[in-house]
């Protein structure tokens, strides 16, 4: 019975014409990568904004242990949490309870006559004497510290959800890990040191600005941080398996993370090392608002669909459109290169933001579609890195509004 099929099809083929290709699946994009031993293992989903469209997982969560990767894989998400933050925030300028332009002194009085550091100061050298009339210098005298200057205005919390408030990323007290000050207690480090520019002046990527947010955001709400975080955001967009702390059915699923090995051909183990290494700490662990979130690609979606669908989701309303608005364009001045708004990259595609570990999510306004990138990888070896663009470009070209 297929001999007819068979001859039609050669026959096709003389004559000129190629037979349709088989329909790409998620799966033939990532697998060669995983095959290269380039790429330990993914879960990567894309979603519209009615629902989930596809969810692929391939490779290891474990490669040692053959541990497969599962759509439920818990993952370190880093820096997406700094856009989860800037929507809570928001939320609080929608109630008229802070403005994005308030300073942020009038909440937390630390920061009030905050300076600027200065410039250093030109020091010339001294002449030690004349030899043969010619005159020798000896070494300049080391350079004093620079004076600090008056800020030209205090910071807003516009400025520090943008990343131009000249706060650093972290402060000299936030070592070994990010996670072992409570969150009152990083906030006063931040205040008492100089800021690096004068606000609005100079884009520089600041966990300390969002972790500022974040503590007049607790001020305000009379609730602590992640207690908002869990009542107003994770909890109803039904977001179960985002948290600060992962029990240990959680850490149970969290995948391993990756790099290359000193060849940069083969993969070894990494780690988490700006954290502590008990996850499920609550004692001496602290939830790091800037990036200290764990989650699935199935919860980071419920949260970037309702970005896509303008603050809104299964009918309910989480920010105002005056506030998409505002977080759907870039904030950071037009003199700057850095195209960022609150707590989110900017492009005329849409927005979005990734991880320490290479995670990743994208609302793709442009063509209607969110793409969710998870894994944990502190770089990869051979063509690794090209498995996130191969994924996204498959995912435009299935499900993109054409």
């Amino acid at each position: 019975m297929r001999t007819p099929v068979l001859f039609l099809s050669l026959l096709l083929s003389v004559c000129g014409f190629a037979a349709t290709p088989p329909h790409l699946k998620p799966e033939d994009v990532l697998t060669p990568f995983v095959q290269h031993e380039e790429l330990a293992g993914a879960v990567a989903l894309v979603a519209n904004r009615e629902k989930v469209l596809s969810v692929t997982a391939v490779g290891f969560a474990d490669i040692e242990a053959k541990k497969p990767m599962k759509e439920d894989s818990v993952f370190w998400i880093a820096s997406q949490s700094k856009a989860m933050t800037a929507i809570a925030v928001l939320m609080l300028v929608d109630e008229g309870k802070i403005a994005l332009d308030d300073p942020v002194e009038k909440y937390l009085p630390e920061f009030k006559g905050q300076r600027v550091v200065g410039p250093k100061p030109v020091v010339k050298p001294e002449l030690k004497d004349k030899k043969k009339g010619k005159e020798v210098e000896a070494k300049a005298a080391p350079s004093s510290e620079p004076e600090p200057i008056a800020s030209l205005h205090p910071i807003t919390i516009r400025e520090v959800l943008s990343h131009v408030s000249g706060l650093p990323f972290k402060s000299e007290e936030e070592k070994p890990t990010l996670d072992g000050l409570p969150l009152a207690d990083a906030v006063k480090t931040y205040a008492k040191a100089p800021l690096a520019t004068q606000p609005g002046s100079h884009y520089q990527y600041s966990n300390a600005g969002i972790n500022t947010a974040a503590r007049v955001l607790e001020v305000v709400s009379g609730m602590p941080y992640e207690e908002f975080m869990q009542k107003r955001l994770f909890g109803p967009l039904g977001m179960k398996d985002t948290t600060f702390w992962p029990n240990a059915e959680q850490v149970s699923r969290l995948a391993k993370t990756y790099k290359p090995d000193a060849t940069k051909k083969k993969l070894v183990l990494g780690g988490l090392g700006q954290l502590q290494a008990d996850l499920t700490d609550h004692q001496h662990r602290f939830p790091m608002p800037a990036g200290g979130l764990f989650s699935t690609a199935n919860d980071v979606s419920q949260f970037c669909r309702m970005l896509l669908n303008r603050g809104e989701l299964d009918g309910r309303r989480y920010i105002s459109m005056k506030s998409f608005e505002a977080l759907s364009v870039r904030q950071t001045p037009p003199n700057i290169k850095e195209s960022y708004s609150f707590g989110l990259s900017v492009s005329p595609d849409g927005f979005g933001h990734g991880g320490a570990q290479a995670t990743s999510m994208d609302i793709r306004t442009k063509n209607g579609i969110v793409v969710i990138w998870m894994v944990q990888h502190q770089g990869f070896p051979g063509a690794g890195n090209k498995a996130q663009g191969e994924y996204k470009n498959w995912a435009i070209k299935e499900y993109g509004a054409k």
